[in-house]
């Protein structure tokens, strides 16, 4: 049964994406960024340096949040093993890949922790002619939704998604529905390997709870200047989004 939306404090909507090779890396990022940033998302990348869970354990040292971004995806049983193994952590979010509802309604029932799951629809890299390569000739909007819906049946906490998706999402699943939003850049563009990108504003007025921000901060001249004009635009559109309310 889904736990409702993660409590989420003055700065902790803007999740870094903390993609880089090994533990020293990461421990400078977080020190640089020093309290620009209160939440950090650990991934592939990381994991593959064998510090993952020293990094996770530094992070939560220093009163950080963490999101596991590993994207689980297996038979039920194995993911509810991996769920109820990483229940044991101080992890706030963890990705489960939401193509599979028995698989999704496994790893909700495995959840003993106050860790919220996030199921991943259709990945911020992908638009329509690669789904359509796949086997589903279809907007990625639809395929997002349908997924969004699966995933909340199934008892899962919310989804993670492209920016451009997060309207239709809350429209969908309505309230108490988490909506975390990679693939931001805060000119609204893109120039990368992400093909479906928002602004920070349109993330925040269209439903979204938290936004994962990767080189825009990491490939800015002061990426702690950079990190702390995207918390300006956050409270901002907050703000503006309550006093519409």
């Amino acid at each position: 049964m889904s736990r409702g939306p993660l409590p989420l404090g003055a700065g902790e909507r803007l999740i870094f994406a903390l993609d880089v090779p090994d533990r020293a890396q990461a421990i400078a990022w977080v020190e640089r960024l020093g309290d620009a940033v209160s939440f950090y998302k650990i991934g592939m990348e990381l994991l593959a340096s064998g510090d993952y869970f020293a990094v996770l354990d530094a992070l939560a040292q220093r009163d950080k949040r963490v999101f596991v971004d590993l994207k689980f995806f297996d038979i039920p049983a194995t993911i509810a093993g991996v769920v109820r193994g990483l229940s044991r952590w101080p992890v706030s979010y963890c990705t489960i890949h939401g193509w599979h509802p028995a698989m999704m309604e496994a790893a909700a029932a495995a959840n003993a922790s106050d860790m919220r799951l996030l199921a991943v629809t259709v990945l911020t890299s992908m638009g329509r002619p690669d789904l359509a390569r796949m086997g589903i000739d279809r907007a990625p909007v639809e395929v997002v939704v349908e997924r969004a819906l699966a995933a909340q049946r199934a008892g899962i906490d919310g989804v993670i998604a492209s920016g451009q998706e997060a309207a239709p999402i809350r429209a969908a699943t309505g309230a108490g529905f988490s909506i975390v939003c990679p693939g931001i850049r805060p000119d609204g563009g893109g120039g990368d390997d992400q093909q479906r990108t928002v602004g920070v504003a349109r993330a925040f007025a269209d439903g979204a709870d938290a936004i994962v921000v990767g080189r825009p901060i990491r490939l800015a001249p002061d990426p702690r200047a950079a990190a702390l004009e995207i918390q300006r635009e956050i409270s901002d559109a907050i703000d503006k989004n309550q006093s519409l309310a």
